[in-house]
């Protein structure tokens, strides 16, 4: 499982010119999910998206996490985080876990976060989504978590 987490100042989604999620200072998590992926990675990502020490504190050092400065998350699926472009000129997603294993999973992360009490927005799965963001650094981190690893 990969996530692009980069911190924000705000960020929405809109599917269909509608705005289906919103946060404020937080996290944009750009989710991708692999055909080997179960839940003992989705866990481990999630723990470590909540407990990233990617905030400053007030001399400036990264020392806060999501939970420590009570931001938000929004979670927005995206498959082509697993798109292979190391052979020709279109990428290949065949790492990418198909809409039955990827969505549980999305939604799962996604309220494994609220459950540790981040407010918690979601985009649409499967939807072709408009994300905007203000990234705040910028700062952003790739986390990752090979099934079995």
């Amino acid at each position: 499982m990969r996530a692009l987490v980069q911190r924000v100042k705000e960020a929405r989604v809109e599917v269909d010119g509608g705005v289906v999620g919103r946060i404020g200072p937080g996290l944009l998590i750009l989710l991708g999910v692999r055909v080997t992926d179960t839940e003992a990675e989705m866990r481990w990502v999630a723990d470590k998206c909540l407990n990233l020490r990617i905030f400053e504190d007030a001399a400036g050092k990264f020392n806060h996490s999501l939970l420590e400065t009570g931001g938000e998350a929004l979670v927005v699926s995206q498959f082509t985080l697993y798109g292979d472009a190391s052979r020709g000129r279109r990428p290949s997603f065949s790492d990418a876990a198909p809409p039955a294993i990827a969505e549980p999973l999305y939604m799962q992360f996604a309220e494994t976060l609220r459950a540790a009490g981040v407010k918690t927005a979601t985009g649409v799965f499967g939807a072709m989504m408009e994300v905007s963001m203000q990234n705040s650094g910028p700062v952003t981190v790739l986390v990752e978590k090979e099934a079995g690893g």
